[in-house]
């Protein structure tokens, strides 16, 4: 009678379980906004796209370590921006900040709203040496053939720059004059970490007592198949972004013949430090953009994956194992591990007389700098291991509201200019310039309007760079409506 009683205890728990997942999952629906219909803002593509290309052919390679910037072309580009786009130049205020950095300033009616910033940068990186004949036409020709606009920069980021000029042209052609100050920054070294360019120009602002309502920045872009289950391209906006630390390792051995060698030596006492650090990763956790990723996506998904979803109090682990598994969507759940520079030893018979690795963590909001340290440390655990950090390095930013009317802004421009958009939130974990001006507004968000395909994202800091013509049209569309509805 006890196991009878038991077994119909347990039938019972089962089956109020799964009323509570199925009822969970019927109530778990869309979050998509439906706006009103957008301001018809009419463009020239061709257009648009030949004044991109010439942009591309100027060469504002970010400078490197001992190879500093071309000022000349840093200046020609500063030059053609003044050229093509005269009324911005005639009614914005602009500041050169740094060398080759620049700061507008659209004034705005009511001087009681805080100013919003669009933010993008100049500088490219370079092409690697020996790859230019790789490239399906030259990467600094600015060529526009088969639909699109090639060359470096294209994606990353001129084409956001030249959009959001596009976008501030075309409104001031149509005699609309923003209530909300509008401020466009564009550093000139976001590739080499932003100090002289965005850093200077977040610390002049605060100077000045500025404080942003908002702030968008490259990031995320619109994808097609990445969400599995999910068959409408879906926008990804950064609301948070990876910070990053590079770990030295460093040991010291005795030296000498390698005929006598000791039990172990520098280059093995380093080899087992890493492979302790690869073998322990620092732990998982699905919070902030890589959350509502799924609670924003997930009930556009068929039953079986909306259940997944809608039942994460219950279902996190699994979903987190699976996650896990690719490389890809492990960044989005944990600081990740990457041995990126080992070095030791000059002869194959002479013993190391000392032994380096670099081990770089992309660390998730949550965690820190300091944090990474302590786990290397302890994960490590041999004193003949010296931990020590590169120069530079950054804290994960904070991870910006999505019920704030900023957020709401923005989300209502993509859906009105791209109807067929899922809009969300996720986790950007590579870096950009909004890194520096997270002290100054609490709506940091992180993304370029432009539809690519998977394949398109190698392309970035890759060969063949390129963005569709029509892509791009479509971005100065998304500019001039986010314009219009968080400034006016």
């Amino acid at each position: 009678m006890p196991m009878k009683r038991l077994l119909l205890s347990m039938a019972l728990g089962v089956s109020v379980l799964a009323v509570v997942l199925v009822a969970r999952t019927l109530t778990f629906k869309s979050r998509q906004v439906v706006p009103e219909e957008a301001t018809a803002l009419t463009v020239d593509a061709q257009a648009l796209a030949s004044r991109l290309s010439g942009a591309l052919r100027l060469k504002t390679v970010a400078a490197s370590e001992g190879v500093p910037a071309d000022a000349e072309a840093f200046a020609a580009l500063h030059a053609y921006l003044a050229e093509h786009f005269p009324r911005v130049h005639a009614e914005l205020k602009r500041e050169v900040v740094g060398a080759h950095s620049l700061l507008y300033t659209w004034q705005g009616t009511d001087a009681s709203l805080r100013p919003m910033m669009l933010l993008g940068h100049l500088d490219v990186v370079p092409v690697t040496p020996g790859t230019e004949g790789a490239w399906a036409h030259p990467p600094f020709d600015g060529v526009v053939a088969d639909g699109f606009v090639w060359g470096r920069g294209s994606l990353d980021d001129k084409g956001s720059v030249l959009a959001q000029l596009e976008a501030v042209e075309a409104l001031l052609a149509a005699g609309e004059k923003p209530r909300r100050t509008v401020l466009l920054a564009f550093g000139a070294d976001e590739e080499v970490g932003g100090r002289e360019g965005a850093v200077v120009i977040a610390k002049r602002l605060q100077e000045r007592g500025v404080r942003l309502e908002s702030v968008l920045d490259e990031g995320g872009v619109i994808m097609s198949g990445t969400v599995p289950g999910v068959s409408a391209p879906v926008a990804l906006v950064g609301t948070s972004e990876k910070g990053f630390v590079s770990v030295v390792l460093s040991v010291k051995g005795e030296g000498g013949h390698s005929s006598m060698p000791p039990p172990s030596t520098a280059v093995g006492v380093l080899a087992r430090a890493v492979s302790r650090l690869e073998a322990a990763p620092m732990p998982t956790r699905l919070q902030g953009g890589s959350r509502e990723l799924f609670t924003r996506v997930g009930p556009e998904m068929p039953f079986g994956m909306r259940l997944l979803f809608a039942n994460l109090w219950l279902t996190e682990p699994l979903v987190v194992r699976r996650l896990t598994a690719s490389p890809t969507t492990n960044a989005a759940v944990r600081t990740t591990t990457a041995v990126t520079v080992f070095e030791g030893g000059v002869k194959d018979n002479v013993l190391p007389a000392s032994a380096r690795a670099v081990v770089n963590f992309r660390i998730l909001p949550g965690d820190s700098v300091e944090g990474v340290l302590s786990h290397v440390r302890a994960t490590v655990d041999d004193s003949r291991v010296e931990v020590g950090t590169l120069d530079f390095q950054s804290e994960p930013s904070p991870v910006s509201p999505t019920d704030s009317e900023s957020w709401r802004e923005l989300e209502r421009s993509l859906r009105q200019v791209f109807p067929d958009v899922l809009v969300s939130p996720y986790l950007n974990v590579a870096a950009t310039d909004s890194r520096h001006f997270v002290g100054l507004s609490d709506n940091v968000y992180r993304f370029f309007p432009a539809h690519l395909r998977r394949e398109d994202l190698a392309r970035i800091h890759g060969k063949d760079e390129r963005i569709a013509v029509t892509a791009y049209a479509d971005a100065v569309r998304f500019y001039a409506q986010y314009l219009r509805n968080a400034a006016r």
